[in-house]
Order: C-alpha cells, then sequence, then structure tokens
C-alpha cells in the first residue's frame, strides 16, 4: 500500500508550523503513519484496531 492510496491524511492541530509531526491516513480497515518532514518518504501501514488500541494507551498514558 502506498501513501496515496490511503485517505485523509492529518496531523494533530497542537503540531504547530515547525512540521516536526507525523500524519495519518487511513483506508478500510488500515492506518498509515508518515513523516510531514518527508511525505515522499516511507508510509507504516497497520490495522486500524490495532492503530486505535495504541492510540487509547497512549492517551492513558499507560506507554
Amino acid at each position: 500500500m502506498t501513501a496515496q492510496e490511503l485517505l485523509g491524511w492529518r496531523k494533530a492541530r497542537a503540531s504547530g508550523p515547525q512540521g516536526d509531526c507525523i500524519e495519518v491516513g487511513g483506508a478500510p480497515g488500515l492506518a498509515g503513519i508518515r513523516d510531514s518532514k518527508n511525505r515522499g518518504g516511507g508510509v507504516l501501514v497497520v490495522d486500524r484496531q490495532v492503530f486505535t488500541a495504541f492510540i487509547d494507551a497512549v492517551k492513558r498514558d499507560r506507554l
């Protein structure tokens, strides 16, 4: 899967203009993660449920 196949790329509103952050995109059942400074570089694609569990763990300060 390539970055072009994933839709809705976005970054956190709190990331600011410096661009030092990641962006998240999606496709049915998948989540894509990429570096906002290097959009043409690699994309990490994971199962959406796994990504959601990861985000929940971060929000609950479990990592």
